[in-house]
């Protein structure tokens, strides 16, 4: 295995999602050749992205809750190396 600072980024927001929320559905899609030219977009891409998920952890949040969850278990990858994330979150 990969050592974490070198990890994708992808893989690491996978992996964090998995260890906090246990989700029984997650997909996370890196978008970020969509992005190619706008600000915050890299050449090498891992910039932007959309997570889907579905989590028992979720049941009797609000949406606005769901996601400062998310946001706080990736809090380390937005300062540094996501630019952009779009979240679709259910229980």
């Amino acid at each position: 295995m990969k050592c974490i600072n070198t990890m994708q980024v992808r893989l690491i927001i996978k992996k964090k999602l998995e260890e906090e929320f246990n989700p029984y559905q997650l997909n996370v899609i890196d978008e970020s050749h969509l992005h190619k030219g706008h600000v915050g977009a890299k050449p090498e891409g891992e910039t932007h992205f959309k997570v889907e998920m579905k989590s028992n952890k979720f049941l009797g949040m609000s949406r606005v809750n769901m996601q400062k969850k998310v946001y706080k278990t990736l809090e380390l990858e937005m300062k540094n190396k996501i630019h952009a994330l779009s979240l679709k979150l259910s229980s």
